[in-house]
């Protein structure tokens, strides 16, 4: 299971926020130098987010994407704010490795879809959920602050045959809170995906990257990697303990 680093960008600034809430933001400075101090430390992939983009759909951070792109010689995906194929184009452009789409994925699939096609292998899902009433996950849209009214099955469903790079979900009650993973929706999206899945949202131990590296599907499918942001730059462990965590199968 591979480790991707989280860098979240907020006005210019490295931030980590508590269940996406935007009013509870913890700030890092530089997220250029914490990109650097990441892959120095021994970080082979990273997950940048733009949260201004996320939210409004404007790249204001992109400048800031790119320079991270160009400095941390490592593949990068990006995620935030991705509305149309010029996003798509343009960042695969500046050098992402991967390119995230969210919002445009869940209100008009069928242009996401074509971004899929126009770019195969380089555009990844987003599927940020929370947990309905009825048990049901429904994915969030325009950066958490709205439900999409359409559960991560069904939107799973719609995307079989397409060449996704893979599935980022997203647990938002568990982002940022590092009270583990949520291992029972992520078994769901193993089963009901056909692509790599990659797990996000409330890591906080070493034991939380064991548990999912050794997380298996009623199908034998596993997870192909995890973000991880608020326990690195906590310090809650390093970048070499979490990629020695992610290598374990149980």
């Amino acid at each position: 299971m591979r480790l991707l680093c989280a860098i979240d960008l907020r006005a210019g600034r490295a931030v980590r926020l508590v269940q996406g809430d935007f009013a509870r933001e913890r700030r890092y400075g530089d997220p250029v130098a914490l990109a650097e101090r990441f892959v120095a430390q021994g970080a082979r992939y990273l997950h940048v987010v733009d949260l201004d983009a996320a939210a409004s759909g404007v790249p204001v951070n992109r400048a800031l994407v790119e320079a991270i792109v160009k400095r941390a010689g490592v593949p990068v995906q990006v995620s935030g704010g991705v509305r149309a194929q010029d996003d798509v184009a343009a960042l695969v452009a500046l050098g992402a490795a991967t390119v995230v789409m969210g919002t445009t994925a869940l209100r008009d699939p069928e242009a996401a879809r074509a971004c899929a096609r126009r770019f195969p292998g380089r555009v990844v899902l987003g599927l940020d959920h929370r947990q309905r009433p009825d048990g049901a996950l429904e994915p969030a849209v325009s950066g958490w602050l709205q439900g999409s009214g359409t559960t991560v099955g069904d939107e799973l469903e719609g995307w079989r045959g397409e060449p996704l790079a893979g599935v980022v979900a997203t647990s938002i009650e568990r982002d940022g809170t590092g009270t583990g993973p949520d291992l029972d929706a992520l078994r769901l999206v193993l089963d009901a995906s056909e692509v790599p899945v990659v797990a996000s949202g409330g890591v906080g131990s070493l034991d939380d990257l064991a548990a999912l590296a050794a997380l298996r599907s009623s199908r034998g499918r596993s997870l192909d990697a995890v973000v991880v942001g608020t326990a690195l730059v906590e310090g809650s462990f390093g970048v070499e303990e979490a990629m020695q965590a992610c290598a374990r199968s149980g």
